[in-house]
């Protein structure tokens, strides 16, 4: 059993408990969830279950068990006073190893453990599968063993013939040994979300946050410049009242309160439960999309998060300031502790930027001063080049990953270079006649 905590400053602790292949999956899953703060648990064939659990138990808000078996030994064992759910196989994950096993078997015989005998049947239908046979295995005692599992599996394919199906990769593995036919159903990133929504309504911390008061700013980008192309008054105040129109008709589905601050800004106020749900745990806000296709201007918005509305108005101003660092058309979030999640946009697979307007690590104090700048603008680039997973770059690459010009990209290289935070690694030659381009390794961010 090995626990991998992970510290992202996020308010609601969740326990992932499952063999590592779909640890590594959950992780993947979870960047969409930046409210969620993980605890990893990956469960071994020598692992104690209960161990693993006890380890956890006190330290989460609410426990995913991975495979279903886990699961249900779990709540055969304890008492649990916290949520617990699983990752159920009955969606795309399912469809796809019964795909799988038809073009390569074909459908007639199957034997199946860990999963509800109405999805089976339900897909089976829908591939227009007829004639066929399959037994489930029922035993799901307290004392079920993974080797009766195996057992059963074992005895159908060698009377019968049958396929295996299985949720269980212990079983998988041990098939596959013994040379039986079988396919491991994995959930897909759907079935997970799904899995991971359903745990997030159920916490006792997302309750209590529900009616928490939000307080968001609404900035025009280069209104200044927006105004310029239009010839009359007249039609400028026309401009303002389609633009407030559309503000309004967005606030409307926050149930919240608009308030125009001045001709190019408005702030906003709403209750916690109401924007996570219509942003989809802050992943979806359309009103980006409307203004910049409908009336081509672009908006930067902050929201901020506090335990008065004071404090909340505070973040959503910090939370704007990052939005406009970033050029406009986005929009940032400022929580409780000050720490940032972004950029929140039109798109539902967004990779969050994750840092803290507070630094106090020592290490990265030392390592902004030496570079030239700030630690909470170091975070920032740090963590908007983390996120994807690349250390090395040339500058024109720094420059499309961060957003900023060429020659920026080329001035923030020098300033880490001369820190000694990068080191040049090798070139780049573009064409014959161009100038090789460095490239650069972020050695400081993978340490």
């Amino acid at each position: 059993m090995q626990i991998n905590t992970v510290t992202d400053n996020s308010e609601i602790s969740i326990g992932i408990i499952g063999p590592e292949a779909l640890i590594v999956q959950t992780k993947k899953t979870l960047k969409s969830f930046p409210n969620f703060k993980p605890i990893y648990s990956i469960i071994n064939p020598d692992s104690v279950l209960a161990d693993a659990i006890i380890d956890l138990i006190n330290d989460v808000d609410v426990l995913m068990f991975t495979e279903y078996h886990q699961y249900h030994l779990a709540k055969q064992m304890i008492d649990f006073s916290i949520p617990v759910h699983h990752v159920p196989l009955m969606g795309t994950g399912l469809y796809r190893s019964l795909f799988l096993i038809k073009n390569s078997y074909g459908l007639k015989k199957l034997s199946v453990d860990t999963i509800e005998k109405k999805y089976v049947e339900q897909i089976l239908y829908e591939l227009d599968e007829t004639g066929y046979e399959f037994t489930v295995f029922n035993d799901l005692s307290k004392n079920m063993l993974i080797t009766n599992i195996i057992d059963f599996h074992r005895e159908n394919h060698l009377k019968n013939g049958a396929i295996a199906i299985t949720g269980i990769q212990e079983v998988s593995i041990k098939l596959t040994e013994m040379n039986i036919p079988n396919e491991w159903v994995i959930p897909t990133s759907q079935d997970m979300i799904v899995s991971l929504e359903r745990a997030l309504l159920a916490t006792t911390t997302r309750r209590n946050k529900e009616s928490q008061i939000v307080f968001g700013l609404i900035d025009i980008d280069n209104f200044k410049k927006v105004i310029e192309k239009y010839p009359s008054e007249h039609d400028v105040q026309l401009l303002k009242l389609q633009i407030q129109q559309m503000l309004l008709n967005y606030i409307k589905q926050l149930d919240g309160h608009l308030i125009n601050l001045g001709s190019e800004e408005y702030s906003f106020i709403t209750t916690r439960g109401i924007f996570e749900r219509e942003t989809r745990g802050y992943k979806f806000i359309p009103l980006l999309h409307e203004t910049k296709s409908e009336i081509d201007i672009t908006l930067s918005i902050g929201v901020g998060f506090g335990s008065t509305a004071a404090e909340a108005g505070s973040h959503a101003r910090l939370a704007l300031r990052q939005s406009k660092e970033l050029g406009g058309n986005v929009c940032y979030i400022v929580r409780e502790d000050r720490s940032v999640l972004g950029p929140v946009d039109i798109t539902t697979h967004t990779q969050y930027e994750r840092y803290d307007l507070s630094i106090t690590d020592a290490e990265l104090l030392g390592k902004a001063d030496k570079a030239g700048m700030s630690a909470t603008y170091m975070t920032k680039l740090m963590a908007r080049v983390a996120r994807y997973n690349k250390y090395d770059y040339t500058a024109q690459e720094l420059a499309s990953t961060l957003n900023i010009t060429i020659r920026s990209a080329h001035r923030i290289l020098l300033k880490w270079m001369d820190a000694e935070l990068v080191e040049i690694i090798g070139e780049e030659k573009v064409t014959h006649k161009g100038r090789p381009r460095r490239i650069y390794r972020l050695s400081f961010i993978i340490d």
